[in-house]
């Protein structure tokens, strides 16, 4: 089981070294705004490394809006950044499930998707797996709790997609961890990641607030027991730098009995 961390982007592989990690996670763009990546330089360097690569799409996206001055954008540079995911040779680009507005019917936020998804097809498709992760707050998420997760995943039926279960995320958004993974699966069939995070926020708060894994209002065996079950690499996204993520995934390779 390969266990690594959210990182800065200058030096990923710097970064993963300086946590003994086997895996990392970064932006290739500044996470709240709309600017397509850049070819990264070190593209070769990433691409030939022993370290698994993932990247994390800007926060802005929101496919599944009924706002067209967001979701249309959002199409394009969710395309955009899998490109250039795929170039540094990353395993998967992480999108978050995105929202419809209050008074809007979430049945049209999960058709956007399938329209997301058909949008990429016309141009030969996602190069690399699109990991749709599950969110902590909003009344009309896409992927907050589990029954609009079944929805999601009606809607995108015709297409692979990849899921990426984030521990703060399910506590916070009013999902139990215990026997989670099972439910995620009957209805995704799969788990391609996990964010494993504790929470600063409570049960069913809907406050996205990480911890480290043993602070926070999360017993650290249930998210230790998540990744158990799941099978799936983990990456932390938990403060500290990389004394307080180097820790987390010291913690969790004690715990799983996984190799240094």
């Amino acid at each position: 089981m390969r266990i690594g961390a959210h990182v800065d982007p200058t030096d990923p592989l710097a970064e993963a070294s300086a946590r003994d990690a086997e895996a990392v996670q970064f932006f290739l763009a500044d996470p709240q705004g709309w600017k397509a990546p850049k070819p990264r330089e070190d593209a070769e360097r990433l691409r030939a490394a022993d370290v698994d690569l993932y990247v994390h799409a800007p926060y802005v996206i929101n496919v599944a809006t009924l706002n067209n001055r967001i979701r249309i954008p959002s199409r394009k540079l969710l395309l955009g950044h899998a490109a250039a995911a795929a170039a540094v040779g990353a395993r998967g680009l992480i999108v978050h499930g995105g929202h419809v507005n209050a008074g809007d019917d979430l049945a049209v936020g999960f058709d956007n998707w399938r329209k997301t998804f058909a949008y990429a097809a016309d141009s030969g498709g996602f190069p690399l797996p699109i990991l749709i992760e599950n969110t902590a707050g909003g009344d009309k998420a896409c992927a907050r709790h589990l029954d609009a997760l079944a929805r999601l995943w009606d809607a995108l039926g015709d297409y692979e997609v990849g899921f990426c279960l984030d521990t703060c995320h399910a506590h916070a958004g009013g999902e139990e961890l215990l026997g989670l993974v099972d439910r995620v699966k009957a209805i995704t069939g799969r788990i391609d990641l996990i964010h494993a995070n504790n929470s600063k926020g409570t049960f069913n708060s809907g406050q996205d607030r990480h911890d480290n894994l043993t602070g926070g209002t999360i017993d650290p065996e249930l998210v230790v027991a998540v990744i158990r079950a799941a099978g799936a690499p983990v990456i932390v996204e938990t403060p500290g730098g990389v004394e307080g993520q180097a820790a987390d995934i010291a913690f969790l390779r004690g715990q799983l009995g996984a190799a240094a």
